[in-house]
């Protein structure tokens, strides 16, 4: 894996720490924070909150993807998302991903600021997508899922959850490649939550990193999801934090290099602990 990769004008170098990648939905209707962000004076206060508690990346996006989640039209997510883009571009340092499955929506978003596109569909829900990411050369993160966030419940029976997991994702980044992705530019997430079942959520967690074959970074999205919330009995997507933290833990322990997350002062403090911990750089660097 490439050690390194240059995101805006900021680096990130693979393996010395975990980055964190603070969720900004513009959206009335995703599970955890629907409504609170979706003005553009809103969302750049969050966003500068984000970035004051040490997020590396904000991730914006305009279409929910909670089960059941209905698909918006492609001007509708393009009037949620760009005026926020072209905001935050002006207003904060780090770099700006874009979390779409449109490749229109991805295209309009770089040209106006954006660095990263996070398509959970991994490139398949639009054709154009990876050949728009290519033409552009941004990073993309490829997202393991099956159906769509509407259909995708239903789709949960694996015969080897992990291997099918790594297999979708190997043939996206071959295709990703061959239309001219960079390879170092590839960033994969294995999709906790999305046609996965609680059981297999925790399973993912436990063999993440078998993932590591696949010679990319790995971005995992525990935050505040509702196999926490069933472990913790709590409904309240926002009361879930302690349960994310434990999550975001054995996600870098391991090998998760970024962490997409709401509560990223929380986070942060959980992953500089973890990261003394587990990452064998920073031990070694302090004997």
């Amino acid at each position: 894996m490439c050690s390194k990769l240059i995101i805006g004008d900021r680096c990130f170098h693979w393996g010395q720490r975990t980055y964190l990648m603070g969720v900004l939905n513009v959206t009335p209707d995703s599970f955890s924070d629907g409504g609170k962000f979706n003005t553009t004076s809103a969302a750049l206060d969050q966003a500068k909150a984000l970035v004051a508690a040490g997020a590396d990346i904000i991730d914006v996006g305009g279409q929910s993807t909670r089960p059941g989640a209905e698909q918006i039209t492609l001007t509708e997510e393009l009037e949620r998302v760009l005026p926020i883009v072209q905001v935050l571009r002006s207003q904060i340092p780090v770099p700006i991903s874009v979390d779409t499955t449109r490749a229109e929506v991805a295209k309009a978003s770089i040209e106006a600021g954006a660095n990263i596109i996070n398509d959970i569909s991994g490139g398949t829900f639009d054709p154009q997508m990876l050949p728009t990411v290519a033409t552009f050369g941004v990073p993309i993160i490829l997202m393991h899922i099956r159906g769509t966030p509407q259909t995708m419940q239903q789709f949960t029976e694996y015969q080897d959850l992990m291997g099918e997991i790594s297999s979708f994702l190997a043939n996206q980044i071959t295709t990703a490649t061959t239309l001219g992705i960079q390879p170092e530019k590839i960033i994969i997430d294995p999709g906790i939550g999305f046609a996965k079942n609680y059981e297999q959520n925790l399973e993912i967690l436990r063999r993440l990193g078998s993932l590591r074959a696949l010679n990319c970074p790995i971005l995992v999205g525990a935050s505040r999801k509702s196999f926490i919330g069933r472990i913790l009995n709590q409904p309240d997507p926002e009361a879930r934090v302690w349960g994310t933290a434990a999550a975001c833990c054995a996600a870098i322990f391991n090998g998760a290099d970024i962490l997409r997350v709401h509560d990223v002062q929380e986070m942060r403090d959980v992953s500089l602990v973890a990261d003394a911990l587990f990452r064998s750089e920073l031990l070694s660097a302090e004997d």
